[in-house]
């Protein structure tokens, strides 16, 4: 059974802490029981000199035995200083003095040469009480001659006892120290089980494999942003629908940026329409980051555009026929009336001006796609009560620009003319002029609606402009979008009498 990586960092905290308050109590023992032993030396050493100059050692030394006047001196300072022994002896080693009463007059284990050349002897030898930390000082005479030494010891024993007395003030930290790194790392391996949901680090890279795998592979951009709006996560599919743009496009970081939600929204990126649903993420109520998911809908834009131009003409001829109809049952009646001259000069005249209108179209225009668009858009205006017409001067050649490009610009142009006269007062017209001039083509469309002010004209080629309640503010976007890529221009300006006029320039390639 594999363990979590929280419990796994929980042992190793627990460990290292462990290790590292040993060590430290470690080391505070030791230097205790230096200063402890340090402390010892000192003691011994000052009670010594300070024993070999007292008078009465000097005077005492002098006599035939010593041992009745030392004995007692010595044993009531070492009772006084609680130490092991002070041992008063000649030159020879001969003790005077000696905590054992049958010691006394036997030789001196230890070291004793350097007293005896005057200085001071300092060791820690093993005796006749054990090992103890001792010293020698000489005594001398008035004249400064050694004439004997004083032995002044503190047993090992006793320097343990002094120090395990102070254990507990090593002890005492040390128990608070486990216990607060116990406690605090407790805390962090239960901090940690909530974040990684108990997972193990197998299981959390076998998951990293297959989160990393599921983001390259799916056919949806998703861009990932954190509560500053710093990119963290960007896909394969999101790099080649921004066209691996660093920083992001300007529409894509605005979406961002604006942290709204969005739901199949569209976006124009380059020559790309892009379909973005956006939401925050929410950690414990707060915002931790923005998710961004892209679709590329250039395609299926175009061909709905392409289908509702299509569906649009089939409703203006299946209204056409049902008007026709009408109209052939009406010359058929005024036959069967005997009015024959009246009927015929009743067909001759739908006749005339349905091929009027159809020969200056064709007629002006050599592009097919073209045409066919706006008989069908001419049709689709009459049922709407509105007379579309085409400009007199409309010439173009059929191998200019793109088919598609121009169906996108003259499309959406008429229609949003045909949307800005509808519930306007009659007449309601729209003017649509089609021309090559001076190495450009120039779509010219003018409605009499209601025109557009000028602070709105900027925003109403941007995404998601529109003058209606549920409109999507795609239209002239993808306007804009053709006159951007060929490298043209879109002007509008107030048509004469009321309206707006919607100029869109496409250089020609040479």
């Amino acid at each position: 059974m594999q363990w979590s990586i929280a419990r796994q960092l929980f042992v190793l905290q627990a460990l290292v802490v462990t290790l590292l308050v040993a060590i430290g109590t470690a080391g505070a023992v030791l230097l205790a029981r230096d200063d402890a032993e340090q402390a010892a030396i000192d003691q011994v050493k000052g009670i010594a000199e300070a024993v070999a100059r007292a008078p009465t050692v000097v005077d005492a030394v002098r006599r035939p035995n010593p041992s009745t006047v030392l004995e007692p001196y010595a044993e009531s300072i070492r009772h006084a200083t609680h130490t092991d022994f002070i041992v008063v002896m000649a030159t020879d080693r001969t003790r005077f003095t000696h905590p054992t009463g049958s010691m006394i007059g036997q030789p001196f284990i230890g070291t004793i040469d350097d007293a005896l050349a005057g200085g001071t002897v300092t060791e820690t030898h093993t005796g006749t009480l054990g090992e103890s930390v001792r010293t020698v000082v000489p005594v001398r005479d008035e004249a400064g001659n050694v004439i004997a030494l004083v032995s002044v010891g503190i047993t090992t024993d006793a320097i343990n006892q002094k120090l395990l007395s102070r254990a507990r003030a090593v002890a005492v930290p040390t128990v608070l120290a486990l216990l607060l790194a116990a406690a605090g790392s407790w805390l962090l391996n239960r901090r940690l089980r909530r974040q990684t949901h108990g997972l193990g680090p197998a299981e959390m890279t076998r998951m990293y494999e297959y989160h990393d795998a599921v983001l390259h592979s799916v056919r949806e951009g998703l861009v990932v942003v954190d509560r500053e709006g710093r990119v963290t996560l960007v896909n394969d599919e999101a790099r080649r629908l921004t066209s691996n743009e660093d920083p992001l496009p300007p529409e894509i970081s605005a979406l961002l940026t604006s942290g709204d939600t969005a739901a199949d929204e569209p976006v124009l990126v380059g020559d790309r329409v892009l379909v973005a649903n956006q939401r925050q993420i929410r950690s414990q109520g707060h915002v931790v980051g923005t998710v961004l998911t892209l679709r590329d809908h250039t395609e299926l834009r175009a061909l709905t555009g392409e289908l509702d131009s299509v569906r649009g003409l089939t409703e203006a001829l299946r209204a056409q026929a049902h008007e026709a109809a009408n109209r052939l049952h009406t010359v058929l009646t005024m036959v069967e009336l005997g009015r024959t001259d009246e009927a015929v000069r009743l067909a001759t005249a739908e006749l005339a001006y349905a091929q009027q209108l159809t020969d200056q179209v064709v007629g002006a225009l050599d592009e097919p796609a073209l045409a066919a668009l706006l008989l069908g858009k001419s049709a689709q205006a009459a049922e709407r009560g509105v007379q579309l017409i085409v400009d007199d001067a409309s010439r173009l050649d059929g191998d200019r620009l793109p088919s598609r490009d121009l169906l996108t610009v003259v499309g959406n142009l008429v229609d949003n003319a045909l949307e800005a006269v509808a519930g306007t007062d009659p007449p309601r017209t729209v003017t649509v002029l089609v021309v090559e001039e001076d190495g450009e083509v120039l779509v010219k469309v003018s409605d009499s609606g209601p025109g557009l002010p000028a602070r709105d004209v900027r925003a109403a080629f941007q995404r998601g402009w529109s003058t209606k309640e549920n409109g999507r503010g795609v239209g002239l976007s993808l306007v804009r979008q053709v006159a951007d890529r060929h490298g043209g221009s879109y002007t509008v300006a107030e048509r004469p009498g009321g309206g707006a006029v919607v100029a869109i320039r496409l250089p020609v390639p040479v």
